[in-house]
């Protein structure tokens, strides 16, 4: 999954023309989109947690346990949530619709 790194300048009038001239349109259609992102990586990473979790806990365990403390630093490593969804919206990788309009293709 390659994509920008996090901290980049980006010219938000470029995003904004794809929003039709609104910047704030295009803020709220990426962080929507940001948000649904995180959720679907948190909801990834908690399955695959899920699978290491035990009834005792004990410390030994929890210090051990270097499976899940893999599987933690993979997702920790994986792009921003922003900065894919600045990437699919520059890209055209998904659609959204404004309250009260039709499905736009941007």
């Amino acid at each position: 999954m390659a994509t920008n790194p996090s901290i980049i300048t980006r010219d938000v009038d470029k995003l904004a023309i794809k929003a039709g001239g609104n910047t704030y349109e295009a803020v709220a259609i990426i962080s929507k989109r940001a948000r649904q992102i995180a959720l679907k990586t948190k909801e990834e990473l908690n399955a695959k947690l899920a699978d290491f979790a035990s009834s005792v806990d004990n410390l030994e365990e929890i210090f051990e346990n270097r499976e899940q403390i893999e599987i933690s630093k993979f997702y920790e490593r994986l792009p921003k949530p922003t900065s894919l969804a600045i990437d699919e919206f520059t890209e055209d990788k998904f659609t959204y619709r404004l309250p009260g309009q039709n499905a736009n293709e941007e």
